[in-house]
């Protein structure tokens, strides 16, 4: 049945954008694609985002708007009274009133923080949450701003988990820390759907060449920065001494920015800002994603497993998703076992072979758009049942 969806996106939905936008590209598209009646609202931080999305999505409802960091004392005021409540500027906001005005049968909000949006209507609303900082400990420092900052962040996410009915969330561990703020809270978890047709799988791995160790991300996000210094600082030179031909690349937003002080460790290049990420992914035989801390997907991990990249991580890198160790990746809390895991897979091709092919198959099996969007149809199917 066709149904009228108000959907408000934190980013915008373009492929290989920010984590969250290749959820966002995959949910927009397939929900039109199966005849529902969309209205789009997507904050943009830049009028090349607004540019590109609207050059993806010609003739869809599709309204984008600017956003930017609160400026004078209004401005923090404002971002006080509501943390991250800047994304969603006046004309925004308007805009989504006057739709909300006429009839519609769901709100799906994306993001915690859109759910400043949903407040006037939780009835017919579901908050999509993609990750906690109560749950990654964002702001744990002994700096007074970074405290303050974590007190106001953490008083607003518990605000909001407390204020609002209905989530989709990603996994276990975060459905089961919103009902301990909300115990009330009706959560359905949904992993992210993921479009493998943007992520060709690598058939043809060269094994001649110096294998390589890699992490690909955002570097400027507390759970890869602890993933990047634990590798070089804690496993790379254990993993290079038992494997002296390896080599290793870190790749991203900010990595030079942030790791420039490692640059003399052997056989390592660090890449900052590229362009394209797809040819890093089918360059590295193993990605080493161990962080220290982290809820929810891992888009990384996703985009390695499309692409046929192995894997080797901690449980928060495959969190939300049904991998096993030694058969989808390497899955080990301690140093050692990272260490071990990365070692055996780099002096083995055919393990990678193997690995990495279950990966891609697990991946379809589960985050398909087909199998993703259609329980998110549910959601919608319940929400209306509940409101009629």
């Amino acid at each position: 049945m066709t149904k009228k969806i108000v959907l408000v996106m934190t980013s915008p939905p373009i492929p290989f954008g920010k984590a969250d936008s290749h959820w966002y590209y995959v949910l927009l598209k397939e929900l039109v694609d199966r005849g529902h009646q969309v209205s789009a609202f997507v904050a943009c931080e830049t009028p090349q985002e607004i540019e590109r999305t609207q050059a993806l999505f010609p003739g869809y409802d599709l309204q984008c708007y600017l956003f930017r960091p609160p400026q004078g004392l209004l401005g923090k005021w404002q971002s006080f009274r509501r943390p991250y409540s800047y994304m969603f500027d006046l004309a925004f906001r308007q805009a989504l009133t006057k739709r909300l005005a006429e009839p519609y049968d769901v709100l799906q909000l994306e993001g915690l923080w859109s759910g400043w949006l949903g407040l006037d209507q939780p009835e017919k609303t579901v908050v999509s949450v993609h990750y906690l900082f109560c749950e990654d400990g964002t702001f744990e420092s002994s700096a007074w701003k970074t405290k303050l900052q974590g007190w106001i962040s953490y008083s607003a996410e518990r605000y909001l988990l407390k204020s609002l009915p209905r989530f989709i969330t990603l996994s276990d561990r975060l459905a089961d820390r919103i009902h301990q703020i909300h115990p009330d809270a009706i959560t359905h978890i949904i992993p992210l759907g993921f479009d493998l047709s943007h992520s060709p799988f690598n058939e043809d791995r060269p094994q001649e060449s110096p294998p390589i160790v890699g992490l690909i991300g955002n570097f400027g996000w507390k759970p890869t920065h602890s993933a990047a210094e634990r590798l070089l600082t804690r496993l790379w030179t254990e993993i290079k001494a038992q494997v002296p031909s390896a080599r290793l690349q870190i790749v991203g937003r900010a990595a030079k920015t942030r790791f420039a002080a490692f640059e003399s460790l052997p056989d390592l290049s660090i890449h900052q800002d590229v362009a394209n990420i797809a040819p890093y992914f089918q360059q590295i035989d193993v990605l080493l994603y161990a962080p220290t801390a982290g809820s929810g997907m891992k888009v990384k991990v996703l985009e390695s497993f499309a692409f046929g990249t192995s894997v080797v991580t901690t449980p928060e890198g495959v969190e939300g998703l049904p991998a096993k160790d030694g058969i989808h990746a390497g899955i080990a809390i301690d140093d050692r076992g990272l260490i071990e895991r990365t070692v055996a897979l780099l002096n083995d091709p055919m393990r990678r072979e193997t690995q990495r092919h279950n990966a891609r198959q697990l991946l379809e099996q589960v985050c398909s758009p087909t199998v993703t969007v259609t329980q998110v149809e549910q959601v919608y199917d319940a929400i209306i049942e509940a409101n009629s």
